[in-house]
């Protein structure tokens, strides 16, 4: 691109009047060009082919260092080079073969001889941006020929020379270089280039922004005089001091060296603070980063206030704030006394701010509010707001400047900055400054809060999908842990369960869903709910995990899961167990303290297909227990999976006061090692039994008078048992469950029985497959109250399906024993 198509080099007010006109009667072309992070150029602008000779075909896909030889920097101290030598910024390296081979990744600037195709060796400036941005650019460079800047006036040199930008706020071509930034990145509005512009002639200094969330502020070095010449200009100065005339014109212009300073000195800052902050995704450690960061190089007291949204995790706020927004204080970094500032305002607090004061005006508008000093008048209005203290001494008289922190237009929160009387004002850079840090932090602190909110989701949903389980079951006590995994996030597919069944059984289940996230958290959850519905049909284990690899097939073929089954009856003193392709679960016999591998048939995982699974039935003794684990806890990368197992075994022996203890000690002992990432779900069951004199079962005939024997039963069983006081509701309640099964049953199967262990259980078991309801019987109804009292005076009752037909029972808790 030419003059008029393409933004040129413009020397900035340290040149002279010649240099100034040189560079208004014609802009310097410059070629632009896009390196990506495979090295090779992907944007080759009409001003890289004027300057360089290769046209954009042959250029674009070929290697940037091909295309742009070095064949050497020039010398500082050489003299045939009128306007200096062009360093890299900071000194951190002048080779523009650095930035090209990607070996230098902040902005640099210089001055090189390249090698070009039929024109022997072109001086050029350079700029070098690195882009950090999305997309596969990675380097954009600038170049203009250092040949088309010469003048005649051999005194006057171009000191700081900018790609296109002006250190005066009366750059006649902001509007077109605004025009022309989205040329040089399509991605960019013709709106978001002049807000660029804006912003660069406020500043002083160049932003490069490609995303609306990724800035990336540049000031190379843009060159500087001749070594003889700045020695030069210091003996003119020296002669005019000894002399009492005039400081000459050049070393006047010495002095707006100064602005260059500072604007380094802010750039430098504000690089300072992004390298501090967002070294951590929590929410808390990064108010920290960010309070400290400023605290005291920029400000002497820097207090932050989040809105209570943000603080609460409830996710991104909505709408603009008012006077009823509440917000937290909760950071305040100063230089004062220790404890100064605690009681009288305190980290934690919450409150409102009234819409007079500039805390409000920053949080509505989103814009910095500078003060620069706090009368005292706005000293008291301020200090209306906090009862019963007097802030008036801690900030009249103070400047302050009021900062918002935002994320994608939305405020967050804000920070008020304040300095001690004493220090020089805030000012306009100062503002400028403070908006940028706020700026860069507010996109620390979203990203902190977005994680956070992402955590405690990953953790609401996560235990909503782990059940509570009860720590007694008929006949065992049970303890569980859940392990998030620690690199992969809080959600996986790991899970445990126990159900209830029919004659005092309880399964036992425990379950691993190959894979991590969302979409293996909702697969564990339909695969819980299935075997939770099919474990209350009272499936024996093989057919419940023959039934579990059906539906897996049917929700899809992308997922796998292993899942060990088992049942188990605590009067017959065994366990029924099937495994679908899962790690064995230990026992430790009570009798000996061994513990060992159950020896199972293994099976295929769930999801695979056409496999058959087999179960065992395995005796136990009471007080032995079962220790079922996911393969999260045995199992470390790079490590045999036995060694794992060995310790768990071990670890399960080890004796301990209480099942917490028991698996605490598991976890202590497995999860120490290092490299574990997975999901960890772990289910002990300690198998205490029901002795046999504890349980009494009785067959009735199919005839409506055994409702009568079966209440005679069971008052006299109580009686026996010292349940006198029980004596009455149970056989009421028993008669209502016989009545209903001589009703409803099919032959003269009919079986009452009574348990008693934690609680007193009842059950009636008929060959009729239809389950019970509640009925509203109204007044006239000779039936449909039977169950209403059962539901009344019950504990708890319920219904499950057997393969013979069904159970109903009741349970009543047994009275405390003096």
């Amino acid at each position: 691109m030419d003059r008029g198509t393409e933004a040129g080099a413009t020397p900035s007010r340290g040149a002279g009047n010649g240099a100034v006109e040189h560079a208004a009667a014609g802009r310097i072309p410059l070629a632009v060009v896009v390196v990506d992070r495979g090295g090779l150029v992907s944007h080759w602008s009409t001003g890289a082919r004027r300057l360089f000779g290769a046209s954009k075909e042959e250029a674009v896909g070929r290697p940037a260092v091909d295309l742009l030889p070095v064949s050497g920097a020039l010398p500082e101290d050489d003299e045939t080079a009128p306007y200096g030598a062009y360093a890299a910024y900071d000194g951190l390296g002048p080779d523009l073969e650095s930035s090209l081979d990607g070996r230098l990744s902040y902005p640099a600037a210089g001055r090189a001889r390249l090698t070009v195709t039929g024109r022997d060796r072109v001086d050029v400036l350079w700029w070098a941006y690195p882009l950090v941005g999305p997309g596969q650019e990675r380097l954009l460079v600038l170049a203009a020929d250092a040949g088309a800047m010469r003048h005649e006036d051999e005194e006057v040199a171009v000191e700081r020379m900018a790609p296109g930008f002006a250190l005066h706020t009366d750059f006649p071509g902001a509007e077109q270089l605004a025009r022309r930034l989205p040329e040089i990145l399509p991605s960019m509005s013709v709106g978001e280039g002049a807000r660029i512009v804006a912003q660069i002639l406020e500043l002083g200094y160049p932003v490069l922004e490609f995303s609306q969330n990724d800035r990336v502020p540049v000031t190379p070095d843009w060159g500087v005089p001749r070594r003889a010449e700045r020695k030069a200009r210091r003996e003119r100065a020296a002669r005019a001091v000894a002399t009492g005339g005039p400081l000459p014109r050049d070393v006047q212009d010495e002095g707006e060296d100064l602005e260059y300073v500072a604007v380094r000195e802010r750039l430098e800052f504000l690089n300072e603070v992004s390298g501090r902050i967002g070294t951590s995704l929590d929410l808390s450690q990064t108010i920290l980063e960010v309070s400290r960061a400023v605290v005291p190089r920029f400000t002497d007291v820097a207090g932050t206030y989040l809105r209570e949204q943000v603080v609460a995790g409830e996710g991104f706020p909505e709408g603009v704030p008012d006077t009823t927004t509440m917000w937290h204080r909760v950071a305040l970094e100063h230089t004062d006394e220790p404890g100064r500032w605690d009681d009288v305002v305190p980290v934690g607090e919450a409150m409102p701010f009234p819409a007079h004061t500039p805390f409000f005006q920053c949080m509505t508008t989103g814009e910095p509010v500078l003060v620069p000093r706090i009368s005292e008048q706005m000293g008291h209005m301020i200090a209306s707001q906090f009862e019963k203290r007097d802030i008036r001494p801690l900030i009249t008289h103070r400047s302050m400047l009021v900062v918002p922190l935002k994320a994608r237009n939305v405020v967050l929160g804000f920070m008020i900055l304040l300095r001690h009387p004493e220090r020089v004002e805030f000012n306009d850079m100062d503002r400028v400054t403070g908006a940028e840090l706020a700026a860069r932090a507010g996109l620390v602190l979203d990203n902190a809060r977005m994680y956070t909110y992402q955590e405690s989701v990953a953790e609401t949903l996560q235990d909503s999908m782990l059940p509570h389980i009860a720590p007694r079951m008929a006949g065992c006590d049970i303890a569980t842990r859940y392990l998030p995994g620690t690199l992969l996030g809080r959600v996986g597919g790991d899970w445990f369960d126990s159900v209830k069944l029919p004659g005092s059984r309880t399964a036992l289940v425990v379950g691993d869903v190959m894979g991590h996230g969302l979409n293996s958290a909702a697969m564990m959850g339909q695969l819980r709910t299935a075997v939770q519905t099919m474990a209350a049909l009272d499936l024996p284990p093989a057919q419940l995990l023959r039934n579990l690899d059906d539906l897996a097939q049917r929700l899809g073929d992308n997922y796998l899961a292993t899942c060990l089954y088992a049942v188990y009856d605590p009067i017959a003193g065994e366990l029924h167990i099937a495994n679908a392709g899962h790690i064995p679960p230990v026992i430790v016999r009570a009798e000996n303290g061994h513990s060992d591998l159950l020896d199972l048939p293994t099976g295929a995982p769930i999801g695979v297909g056409g496999v058959p699974f087999e179960a065992v039935r395995v005796p136990v003794a009471p007080g032995d227990r079962l220790v079922m684990c996911t393969d999260g806890l045995v199992e470390v990368r790079g490590e045999d999976i036995g060694v794992g197992l060995a310790t768990l075994c071990e670890s399960a022996a080890h004796p301990a006061a209480s099942m917490d203890d028991a698996c605490d000690t598991i976890i202590r002992a497995l999860n120490t090692r290092g490299g574990r990432k997975d999901d960890v779900a772990l289910l002990m069951a300690r198998l205490n039994g029901i002795e046999p004199e504890d349980v009494a079962e009785w067959r009735l005939a199919l005839d409506p008078i055994e409702a009568g024997r079966a209440r005679a039963v069971v008052r006299e069983q109580l009686h026996v048992w010292g349940l006198t006081a029980l004596a009455d509701p149970a056989a009421l309640l028993a008669d209502e469950l016989v009545t209903n099964a001589v009703r409803h049953a099919r032959s003269r199967r009919i079986v009452l029985r009574l348990v008693r262990g934690e609680t007193l259980l009842c059950e009636v078991d008929d060959d009729d497959h239809t389950l019970p309801t509640l009925l509203s019987a109204g007044p006239d109804d000779e039936f449909g109250r039977g169950l209403r009292v059962v539901s009344r005076l019950a504990r708890e009752w319920g219904t499950s399906r057997t393969s013979a037909g069904k159970t109903v029972w009741f349970e009543l808790t047994l009275p405390r024993r003096r």
